[in-house]
């Protein structure tokens, strides 16, 4: 009898230090047990102090890279990273509606930590218009779910605000939404998740002293993805219940929070001012 791994499929850009994007998500992939699988869609060069050089990846080959991963596998779960164009959002849009992407999580990466965008302004509207409704769960953080909502729309700063951003990001057509509050200054971290059902959880963690928080939001989107893909290939062609989807939340919260810890202390970069390096993806790996 043949036996397969779950399969997970990442639609993003490259991070040659290897804390965010597809190497990130590919980590994350591998530590949770699921076999990772790419589709790249912009070579950036990056590292522990940001961004300094974004390069499109043309969108025949970024084509040509989804149709070499869904014409031959069965692709338990999907998420997407950094898409940059309007063009590539509309790709994406439309190959998610012909193709079997299996449980789908977008993470709606605008701007970089350091302050450099990843998305063109006119594909805004995309992403808000288009994506977000083919989408089983986004995971945008408070800046995000704010442009997502309207460009005059402010940042939620009370856990109600948060709650009520949520509730509208899932009447605009997303089956979930988890909003991550790790950019709110103060207390815990608040991530709220609004669900088809319309329930509302509410997932509280201690906020860890550290500069290492490079990739949190991709390796987030990541681990939540593994969790979908290894439920989804149990009951292959389903789609994930509410209950479902909140327990691949809360395990995928659990492991960002023991990588964080894992490398609170850590000093990867050769300039240690002003750097923020990566989380431990292998902190529940044994390490030689």
């Amino acid at each position: 009898m043949s036996v397969r791994p779950p399969i997970a499929l990442s639609i993003a850009g490259t991070d040659p230090s290897g804390g965010a994007g597809i190497h990130a998500d590919l980590k994350t992939f591998t530590a949770l047990g699921v076999l990772g699988t790419t589709a790249v869609t912009a070579l950036v060069a990056q590292n522990t102090h940001g961004v300094s050089r974004v390069y499109p990846i043309d969108e025949d080959f970024v084509t040509d890279e989804l149709d070499s991963v869904l014409n031959d596998m069965p692709v338990d779960a999907t998420k997407t990273g950094m898409l940059g164009s309007r063009s590539l959002v509309d790709l994406v849009v439309d190959r998610a509606s012909s193709s079997d992407f299996g449980f789908f999580t977008v993470d709606p990466v605008m701007v970089a930590t350091s302050g450099h965008r990843l998305l063109e302004a006119e594909a805004v509207d995309s992403v808000r218009t288009r994506l977000l409704p083919v989408a089983d769960l986004i995971t945008p953080n408070l800046p995000e779910a704010a442009l997502l909502l309207g460009d005059d729309v402010d940042e939620a700063q009370t856990p109600g605000q948060m709650r009520e951003q949520a509730r509208e990001l899932v009447a605009r057509g997303a089956q979930a939404v988890l909003l991550k509050g790790g950019h709110a200054r103060d207390g815990e971290v608040a991530d709220i998740l609004v669900t088809s059902d319309g329930e509302i959880t509410e997932f509280a963690h201690p906020r860890i002293t550290t500069a290492n928080t490079h990739g949190t939001g991709c390796t987030l989107s990541a681990a939540i993805t593994a969790e979908a893909a290894v439920l989804r290939q149990a009951d292959p062609g389903s789609r994930l219940s509410p209950e479902q989807v909140r327990g691949a939340v809360e395990r995928g919260l659990d492991f960002l929070a023991r990588a964080l810890a894992s490398a609170a202390d850590w000093q990867v970069s050769l300039d240690p001012a002003g750097a923020h390096g990566p989380v431990d993806h292998q902190v529940d790996i044994t390490r030689r």
